[in-house]
């Protein structure tokens, strides 16, 4: 596999509509806690995989699952994005398009300190965390093994560089508000919708449009 970056950074997707909720509570919650809370703003993924996710082991984390940890890819422009961007899959709800969708970017080494300092679990895929067969892994010291040419790919037709692009970093519980250090957005409405979310919050990451990060 190619090396890691030597600043990797990752990123989860959401609705700019979610982001009230987000600032509100102070961080990012995992589906397992999601479940059992009333959700604010659109919900973009597809029900059947967070449920299949709340089942599936993570295996370098005996008797944790990954619908217990907040998924981050490592990669904005993602393969989920473009099935958004498409909106013709037959088992996803939200149909509004990835106009609407921000891109919370967060520092992977960051973030690890964080969590280590904080005793909290985190783990990363080799490819896509929804699926039974992915292996994970606990150290930094493993991040070789992600596939990053395929991370990096743009053009994700081959089977290897659509499994390799998937990988996934996972923090476990909830993911602080403070670690996202940047958020991008396609277009100046949305970019100021985030902003108007974040007034007053103490803390406010930088926004930015990123139309290289969108389809």
């Amino acid at each position: 596999m190619s090396q890691p970056p030597a600043q990797p950074k990752v990123y989860h997707i959401i609705h700019v509509d979610k982001l009230d909720s987000v600032i509100a509570d102070g961080c990012l919650w995992c589906d397992a806690v999601m479940v059992e809370r009333e959700s604010a703003g659109t919900t973009i993924g597809m029900g059947s995989i967070k449920k299949r996710r709340l089942s599936l082991p993570v295996d370098c984390h005996p008797g944790d699952h990954v619908g217990n940890y907040v998924p981050f890819y490592f990669c904005p422009r993602s393969i989920m994005l473009y099935v958004i961007h498409c909106a013709n899959h037959p088992e996803l709800m939200y149909r509004g398009g990835q106009g609407p969708i921000v891109h919370l970017e967060a520092d992977l080494h960051k973030a690890v300190a964080w969590a280590d300092a904080n005793d909290r679990r985190w783990a990363f895929s080799l490819s896509n965390a929804g699926a039974v067969y992915t292996p994970f892994r606990a150290s930094l010291d493993q991040l070789h093994e992600v596939n990053w040419s395929a991370v990096a790919a743009t053009d994700f037709r081959s089977a290897d560089v659509k499994e390799g692009k998937q990988a996934e970093f996972l923090l476990c519980h909830s993911f602080p508000w403070h670690l996202v250090e940047r958020i991008g957005v396609l277009s100046r409405e949305v970019a100021q919708k985030a902003a108007n979310a974040m007034h007053g919050a103490a803390y406010r990451p930088t926004v930015e449009i990123r139309r290289d990060w969108y389809y």
